[in-house]
């Protein structure tokens, strides 16, 4: 019998990257391929890198060059390089990193077996031309569904009927093959991709495409095999969930789907990402506020709040309609969460700009905030501004707000305190102990709630918890139930 060949995945960037890792294990492992946790253990290394901004692509780099060293010491014969940095370089990113053997685009995801096997042989297959991938869907979103082109991480093949264990089944004639490359209790689930917004500082949609959503039938189906697989949390992904449905006849099908979601059986929290604040409807923060088991998590892509920063932007709001759209949704669910990501130093902002952003980070009372300095991205229209701000002004600017939103989500979190909080077990730490996260803490992105507790706990138990201080963003919390078994009376206390 000829000797098992075997893969080492490494996932960089968003919660998006990992769905398609998982994707991409799902179709090796039901090829015959060994998956393994170590690149050094692996035949062949795949990094799925990130090509978002210049730092995302410069760990990508690196995490090629350190999986390439591994073929001076290691078993792993060949490094592959896929994700959206390979997408959106294809070529070009393979001249200039010959360590890399093999450049694979989203078009080479559903022959990935072959592909490897070929690189792994020494055989060559030449790295894709770069495309603009919002020309190969429809400019109609009602007629994109019909479209073949390659999704990554959506419902678009029909799995043979012998799966190996631990695939996932076919939920129907287009179920996914995925495969889970951890026992983390959360797990993201992808509702759709791509994007039809023309931020203007944004490379985004030109390598992942145009907006297209998954059937319901695919989310509720892969939800179902993750609950069935221990999962507790599903994160819904993409690039934009609130148009979730436009493609398909019906905008507000997020507010349908969600409580449908809720009710699969063992799945204890349904998180929503990526939403757009010019999309937000009445509706919607109904279901996010008002639906048992659905977290009133709010992860609201404001970018800026100056009026003439965001036209720029090509975005829409200001300060006063974001603040109004926060107060809406704290009428309905006062403790719920809610984080955004701000961009300074964008060309044209000013000194008042900047301080309007900061009048509006100051009265939001956000729990986590992403403050980047703005870089010129390859093919946006921000690249070809001409009031560029001076490097050293922006990372002034950079330094300033991120001070002012540490200290802010600080005292959001210090405000908590008291409070009772639903928590996930994520891991027990040696150094920190049990560490999980209540309903308004994103994994990766947000703080941790740090339990303390009386009995044993373990990965993957809800628990009810009594917040007695906070450190930073993170939370400290005592223990009161787990599952409605109550604890101690002390500990209730």
């Amino acid at each position: 019998m000829p000797e098992r060949r075997t893969v080492a995945l490494v996932t960089l960037g968003c919660a998006r990257n990992e769905v398609d890792s998982e994707e991409l294990a799902g179709r090796l492992a039901a090829d015959g391929w060994d998956l393994v946790e170590d690149a050094a253990d692996a035949d062949v290394a795949v990094v799925n890198t990130c090509g978002f901004v210049e730092a995302a692509k410069k760990d990508s780099v690196d995490a090629l060059l350190e999986a390439n060293d591994l073929k001076d010491h290691g078993k792993t014969q060949a490094v592959v390089a896929v994700g959206c940095m390979a997408e959106r370089y294809g070529k070009e990113l393979a001249t200039a990193l010959p360590e890399a053997d093999g450049v694979l685009g989203f078009d080479d995801y559903s022959d990935i077996s072959d592909r490897l096997q070929t690189i792994l042989n020494g055989g060559i297959h030449a790295s894709h031309t770069p495309r603009d991938r919002r020309k190969l869907l429809p400019i109609s979103p009602a007629e994109r569904q019909a479209a073949d082109v390659a999704l990554p991480g959506h419902a678009q093949d029909t799995p043979p009927e012998d799966l190996p264990e631990g695939l996932a089944p076919a939920s129907g004639p287009r179920a996914p093959l995925r495969r889970r490359l951890g026992s983390n209790p959360v797990a993201s689930v992808k509702l759709a991709s791509g994007c039809d917004r023309r931020c203007s500082f944004c490379a985004i949609p030109s390598f992942r495409g145009s907006f297209i959503s998954r059937r319901p039938s695919d989310v509720l189906g892969e939800t179902r095999w993750l609950a069935e697989q221990g999962v507790k949390e599903i994160m819904l992904v993409s690039e934009n969930n609130t148009s979730y449905g436009k493609d398909l006849g019906d905008i507000r099908l997020l507010e349908t789907l969600l409580p449908e979601l809720a009710a699969v059986d063992g799945i204890e929290r349904i998180r929503v990402s990526y939403l757009q604040p010019a999309e937000m409807r009445p509706g919607l923060i109904d279901v996010l506020t008002g639906t048992d088991k659905v977290a009133p998590y709010f992860d609201l892509s404001f970018q800026h709040s100056a009026p003439g920063v965001l036209r720029a932007m090509r975005r829409f709001g200001d300060t006063d309609r974001f603040l109004e759209l926060l107060e809406q949704i704290r009428a309905k669910a006062p403790e719920a969460g809610a984080r955004s990501n701000f961009i300074v130093g964008f060309p044209g902002e000013s000194e008042d700009d900047l301080a309007e952003l900061e009048r509006f980070i100051s009265e939001a009372r956000l729990d986590a905030i992403g403050v980047f300095g703005y870089s010129d991205e390859d093919g946006t229209e921000a690249a070809s501004y001409a009031d560029k701000v001076d490097p050293d002004v922006v990372a002034e600017r950079l330094a300033r707000v991120s001070r002012l939103a540490d200290e802010l989500t600080a005292q959001r979190a210090e405000e908590r305190v008291g409070s009772t909080v639903r928590v996930l077990v994520d891991r027990i730490d040696e150094e920190d102990g049990v560490v999980g996260r209540a309903a308004h803490q994103a994994p990766e992105t947000d703080g941790v709630t740090l339990l303390s507790t009386s009995g044993e706990l373990s990965p993957g138990l809800m628990v009810e918890a009594k917040v007695i201080a906070s450190e930073g963003v993170d939370l400290v919390a005592e223990v009161l139930s787990v599952e409605g078994v109550a604890c101690s009376e002390e500990a209730a206390r």
